[in-house]
């Protein structure tokens, strides 16, 4: 069976001694009062209902998967789901970075980014249902109205109810400009929706009493493509006004996928057959509004990502330490055993420390953004919010393709450390494999990521936000240039970084001149931008553990950070050359091709 152990030190040592975050809530009125032991007391908490909790369930509920009643529409998930999350419920972890004004515990993102990624280590489909809640929250929160605020939001916050997003069509995945849900106005300011939506996360299940589903449609007078699209609140029970349950709504699954992972998570397919909404934002403008339960979605999927590293890399390490096979090309490690432990093994040691340098880039990658998120929520200064939002619009596609593309690599070679072992269902390592390879193909395909970040975010605007990211590279570089200790990760990132001007001024020329080597360049394109943010946080690591240790602390975490920083820039960042050649290949190896692909 696996294991699992909350990484609450390495957690503890981004938060507060990376980015020392209790001094960035000070200047937040809404988080001056959170301090270390408060969010260190929360996190282990968390830890506990992780590991105590949604782990145990994550192989009997892949096994068991979902059931749907064909008559009922009803969907019952697998056995202990339902009572874990009264457990969650109980616990209030619904509420904890929500806004107290609807019964919400008021913490900064950033916690409750490290709660989610125990979760998802812990059992990624399990947490898809809460989590889904949390971005319906957030859109009805930046969007709803006020008298949909006051229905839906104290619910949802309180783990009451949960949510969904109704996107995707049969027709069309990521082309929602495609979508032909239909919502026809009813004179009352509600509307009678009417149409199919597939792969709806966590679109029917009994554990709550009503279901909160945010579906994108078209008014008749609809413009067409994705300037027609608007945005509705629709609820699974229609809500009276007293705000107690009324009829059924008319809006149904009818089937549940058959999928390769995240099998304990109820992927729907939804019938709306005259189904009573109300709009959310303006007309046609829904996609602004769903944006940002898409943009939350973005950074959750690196964060399922990054959950799996972790549990896959304290499994494959442990095994690693215990299973013999042969002996150490130079010498015996382990006489008094018929062989040695594999993990003496140099390729071995190489897939272990994969997983770990991608995920300890990832969980400062996912932290540095949520800092970003509070600060651009809830900092008095508009610039800082401002440039805060714009940092993080640019992060968010690294996020959720350069940390899922990484824990693909990752959760596989921690699968090929346990050898044939790893291909049986009962050590739990296919199982990540099979969960995290959805995460690299929802909420837009990784590759649409790559073309949102080297297309809009970066040539979009002249490279102006990069450029900001570029003068943190470069506030560090100059900070630590001339310190013989920090050559080793800052002569790296200062190279690529000045490499980055020119490649991305390069690619965007060529762009100008024809559209199609922008697409031909950008999946290179956001790995090389991936591993120059790794790099910085890297960089970053390696400046605070030799601070320690030049101050005398013995703690070998530091030596440890030292290590899994030096094999980072030797063995993954060099990848950056491999890349910055293939994407200025261009596109007519890949569009000249029609004999190839006849």
């Amino acid at each position: 069976m696996p294991i699992y152990t909350p990484p609450l030190r390495d957690m503890q040592f981004v938060l507060h001694e990376v980015f020392k975050v209790t001094d960035e809530f000070k200047a937040m009125p809404a988080h001056a009062e959170v301090d270390a032991d408060t969010i260190n007391a929360v996190l282990e908490e968390a830890g506990k209902f992780a590991a105590g909790v949604a782990f145990p369930l994550n192989i009997s509920g892949d096994t068991e998967g979902c059931k749907l009643d064909t008559a009922t529409h009803e969907v019952t998930p697998p056995k202990g789901f339902k009572e874990a999350y009264r457990q969650y419920v109980e616990g209030g972890w619904p509420a904890l970075s929500c806004d107290p004004e609807y019964g919400g515990q008021g913490l900064p993102h950033t916690v409750n980014q490290c709660l989610y990624e125990m979760l998802n280590s812990a059992n990624q489909a399990w947490t898809m249902y809460p989590g889904l809640s949390h971005g319906a929250y957030e859109a009805l929160l930046a969007h709803g109205t006020d008298e949909q605020k006051k229905t839906y939001l104290p619910k949802l916050v309180s783990g009451e109810w949960t949510g969904t997003m109704c996107l995707t069509e049969p027709h069309c995945g990521t082309d929602l400009g495609m979508l032909r849900t239909k919502a026809e106005p009813q004179g009352d300011g509600t509307y009678k929706l009417t149409g199919n939506k597939i792969f709806i996360s966590a679109g029917e299940h009994d554990f709550t009493e009503n279901i909160v589903h945010l579906v994108l449609a078209r008014l008749p007078d609809a413009p067409k493509g994705s300037k027609g699209i608007s945005l509705f609140v629709v609820p699974k029970f229609k809500v009276n006004a007293d705000g107690s349950l009324g009829e059924r709504n008319p809006i149904f699954c009818t089937g549940l996928e058959h999928k390769m992972g995240i099998h304990g998570n109820a992927t729907a397919q939804i019938a709306i057959d005259g189904a009573t909404g109300t709009l959310v934002g303006e007309p046609n403008k829904g996609l602004a509004a769903m944006f940002v339960m898409m943009n939350a979605a973005r950074l959750g999927v690196g964060n399922q990502s990054l959950g799996l590293t972790e549990v896959a890399f304290q499994n494959a390490l442990a095994y690693a330490k215990d299973r013999i096979q042969m002996r150490s090309l130079s010498g015996k490690k382990a006489p008094d055993k018929e062989a040695d432990p594999i993990i003496v093994h140099p390729d071995v040691r190489k897939m272990l420390l994969t997983a770990k340098a991608y995920a300890e880039g990832a969980r400062a990658l996912q932290v540095f953004c949520t800092l970003l998120l509070d600060k651009a929520h809830g900092h008095p200064d508009e610039k800082v919010r401002k440039d805060s939002d714009e940092l993080v619009a640019l992060l968010t596609p690294i996020v959720k393709a350069f940390v899922t593309d990484n824990g693909h690599v990752a959760t596989n070679a921690c699968m090929q450390v346990f050898g044939g072992h790893g291909f049986i269902k009962e050590w739990g390592m296919e199982q990540f494999v099979r969960d995290n390879r959805i995460n690299m193909i929802y909420e837009g395909t990784n590759t649409i990521q790559s073309l949102d970040l080297l297309g809009r975010k970066v040539l979009g605007n002249n490279g102006a936000t990069l450029k900001k990211f570029g003068k943190l590279v470069g506030q560090l570089v100059a900070e630590e240039g001339v310190n013989e200790k920090m050559a080793e990760f800052i002569n790296p990132i200062a190279y690529l970084g000045d490499q980055m001007t020119k490649f991305t001024t390069e690619i965007g020329f060529r762009g100008f001149q024809n559209p199609d080597e922008v697409g031909a360049a950008a999946v290179d394109y956001l790995r090389v931008a991936g591993h120059l943010v790794f790099g910085y946080l890297f960089a970053r690591m390696a400046q605070v553990a030799l601070r320690e240790i030049a101050a005398g602390n013995t703690d070998p975490f530091y030596v440890a950070k030292l290590q899994t920083a030096r094999f980072y820039f030797a063995k993954l960042f060099p990848e950056t050359a491999t890349l910055m050649r293939t994407a200025r290949a261009g596109s007519k190896v890949l569009m000249d091709t029609d004999a190839a692909l006849a």
